[in-house]
């Protein structure tokens, strides 16, 4: 059975992989299993950017262009910050790998740096890493393919995001909004709420500059309201419960002021696999309990 088909009713809020500085460089041969842990932009190079994107606290990506292209030897680099307010993207053309050592990471994860041409429009990577889930290949390929013909130039393949098991797995930049279980018709839907600065619903995992209870949080909120993608920020519920057992609890703030506080506990899954021919584990998700408006400070 395929992972995806296995977690099929595993709910998505929450299970966003959580990133705030995003690294994307286009590469469009072979990719190996473990984006830049297999040596794939060259034994020299691999190890060094992987120890600086790790204490950057920055997410390696690959990327590439739906369908068959030939490469010109130009590479394009997306630099983005995935942010509660104020969610930023770059691009730059490089034509040496050696040059990404040249990059500030930790630049990533503050302001625009100014480092590339800033990207105005919401950018789609596609989840296609077949060599580290066959369902990302099945699945995300032909939604990028159909994708790319109706937005060219802003849609991308990409590898491993986290949660193959959600399969198609797609991310938007800057926001860092991040989907599952897409079809080809709530793709472009996805694409065309970002493009008016609205956030859709459908098939939503959460905002990867949030942990999981944030994430869900946010999301239960927009289900009640209406509110755009910065409209509301999300914070951990500073007052620890009287009852080590009561539900975990965070704050969702709208930019007009309103309040909410979002709790909610933990269910368990029967074993299953979380890729395809891996063993069965066990499995959680979240699931919210309540969603309480507080009054106005």
């Amino acid at each position: 059975m395929l992972c995806s088909a296995a977690a099929a009713e595993v709910p998505l809020p929450g299970t966003a992989t959580r990133v705030t500085g995003w690294l994307c460089v286009e590469h469009p041969g072979a990719w190996g299993r473990d984006v830049i842990g297999d040596e794939v932009l060259g034994p020299e190079l691999t190890p060094e950017l992987a120890a600086r994107t790790a204490a950057a606290h920055v997410r390696p990506t690959l990327i590439r262009r739906p369908g068959r292209n030939e490469f010109t030897g130009t590479r394009t680099v997306l630099l983005a910050g995935s942010r509660p307010e104020g969610s930023w993207c770059e691009r730059l053309e490089i034509t040496d790998l050696n040059q990404l050592l040249d990059l500030d990471l930790h630049l990533l994860n503050g302001p625009p740096p100014g480092i590339g041409v800033p990207v105005h429009d919401p950018l789609v990577l596609v989840c296609a890493h077949g060599k580290r889930d066959q369902c990302c290949a099945l699945l995300g390929r032909p939604i990028a393919a159909e994708l790319a013909t109706k937005y060219p130039g802003q849609v991308w393949e990409c590898s491993h995001t986290g949660g193959h098991r959600f399969a198609p797995a797609l991310v938007l930049l800057p926001s860092g909004l991040t989907y599952g279980r897409l079809d080809a018709t709530t793709a472009e839907e996805m694409v065309e709420a970002a493009r008016r600065g609205e956030v859709s619903l459908s098939g939503l995992r959460g905002r990867s500059c949030y942990a999981p209870l944030e994430q869900l949080a946010e999301i239960a909120v927009r289900e009640q309201i209406s509110a755009t993608t910065d409209d509301l920020t999300v914070t951990p519920d500073s007052v620890a419960p009287a009852d080590p057992a009561s539900p975990a609890a965070a704050l969702v703030t709208h930019r007009d002021g309103r309040r909410w506080r979002v709790t909610a506990h933990t269910i368990a899954f029967p074993p299953r696999q979380a890729s395809c021919n891996a063993a069965p584990k066990p499995v959680t998700a979240l699931a919210v309990d309540t969603v309480e408006q507080l009054p106005a400070d």
